[in-house]
Parts: structure tokens; C-alpha cells; sequence
């Protein structure tokens, strides 16, 4: 009897384990179908730009040689920038640069002249008002 109940709590607990958690994600208060509304392994450029994703959280990074463009969303919402700012570092083969981004409408934007090239790395230190500061990193196309 005793070797009965063993496996009983075995297979329960391994069942257990090993079944989705069907509720965890119920999708509820986002939409898969609109632009945006999509998660990290879907993310997709909205503005011409590329597109890294760190918890939940979109950054497009639009970069050109007269301007640094960052938009943030989550959930294909735009994150409010008020206060906002970001400080990139670009690094390529044979440079190093930097810029401060600011905010500017739906987005934090520098403009100047930037080094920017296909496999620039970029490494943006993110400050947004009431959430924690963090580092993105994208490499350009």
C-alpha cells in the first residue's frame, strides 16, 4: 500500500511540473491582432528601426548620421517619456561615440553627426519616471 501511495504523489507531482500553466498568460487587456500588440518573439519595427526587447518592454532604435530616435512601448502602447532620457553608447570597429537622448513627442531623439553603420553596437542606459533604470543593447543591420 505504502509503494502505492509513493507513486501516486510521484506521478502527480511530476504531472504537475510538466503541464502548462494554461492560466498564467490568459491574454487578457492586449490585443495579438493590432500593430504592436505583440510579444517579444514577434516584435516587429514599427519606425524603420531595430527593435530590442527587454521585459515586455519594446525599444526601437531609429539610427541615422544626423539623428538617434529611441520609441519604447509596451503591449504596442507608447510609454509615457515625460522626464524620459537615455545615454547611448555606439560602438563600431574603429569608433566610439556618444549621445543623450531626450524626449521629443512619442520618442527620446538626438540629433548631430554619428558614426553609423552596419554591426555598430549600441548600448542605451534607459531612465523612465517610475520604473527602474535599465540597459538595452541592439546591433544595427
Amino acid at each position: 500500500m505504502k509503494l502505492y501511495v509513493f507513486a501516486s504523489i510521484v506521478t502527480l507531482g511530476l504531472t504537475a511540473a510538466l503541464t502548462p500553466a494554461w492560466a498564467a498568460d490568459d491574454h487578457k487587456g492586449h490585443d495579438h491582432e493590432s500593430k504592436g500588440g505583440a510579444h517579444a518573439h514577434e516584435a516587429k519595427p514599427r519606425f524603420g528601426g531595430v527593435v530590442t526587447v527587454v521585459k515586455d518592454v519594446n525599444y526601437e532604435l531609429v539610427a541615422k548620421p544626423d539623428v538617434l530616435q529611441l520609441y519604447i512601448s509596451d503591449h504596442g502602447k507608447p510609454v509615457e517619456l515625460k522626464g524620459a532620457s537615455a545615454k547611448l553608447t555606439l560602438l563600431s570597429a574603429s569608433d566610439k561615440g556618444e549621445a543623450t537622448l531626450s524626449p521629443a513627442g512619442d520618442k527620446l531623439e538626438a540629433r548631430g553627426s554619428y558614426k553609423i553603420g552596419a554591426g555598430t553596437k549600441v548600448v542605451a542606459q534607459v531612465s523612465v519616471p517610475g520604473q527602474t533604470p535599465g540597459s538595452v543593447r541592439f546591433t544595427i543591420k
